[in-house]
């Protein structure tokens, strides 16, 4: 059964093709989620200025910004420990570097979905939760741009 789809083809689609641009449109993408996502909650701050709890989740976004950079700073050469500088950690100090950056972002991501279910669905009772929507959808953006980032763009074009 696991088998069902191995002669599934997708038909080629030429306008679709990336090639050898396949790392600019990763970038753009990510680049793009990012934005929106510091754009969603520059939006939300300047909307509801008095908003103390959301002065006080800006923290998670800081701590995903950080988290994307630390993902995406490893290439995975280096994860799988086919790089040629290992650095001074090597391969294992590598993984221990991105499984931290990872870490990170998820926990941005649970502390965004705290904030909003925590502070602006149980306890707003009549206000409005567009800056936990906003908190959580930042978190979410920044973290999916890490991801597109990462995955997304491939090391043999690199050369």
């Amino acid at each position: 059964m696991s088998g069902c789809l191995d002669h599934v083809q997708l038909p080629d689609c030429e306008a679709c093709s990336v090639g050898d641009k396949r790392n600019a449109v990763a970038a753009i993408i990510a680049g793009s989620m990012f934005f929106m996502g510091w754009w969603i909650d520059i939006d939300a701050a300047a909307g509801y200025p008095s908003d103390q709890t959301l002065k006080y989740a800006q923290t998670c976004a800081v701590f995903g910004t950080i988290a994307m950079f630390m993902i995406n700073s490893i290439s995975n050469g280096q994860v799988r420990g086919e790089a040629y500088t290992t650095g001074c950690m090597g391969q294992t100090g590598a993984r221990v570097w991105l499984f931290i950056g990872f870490l990170l972002g998820f926990g941005s991501l649970i502390a965004a979905s705290w904030i909003l279910f925590g502070h602006y669905v149980v306890l707003a009772q009549g206000k409005d939760a567009w800056p936990g929507i906003a908190v959580f959808l930042q978190n979410a953006l920044i973290f999916f741009s890490s991801l597109v980032f990462k995955f997304g763009r491939t090391e043999d074009l690199w050369g």
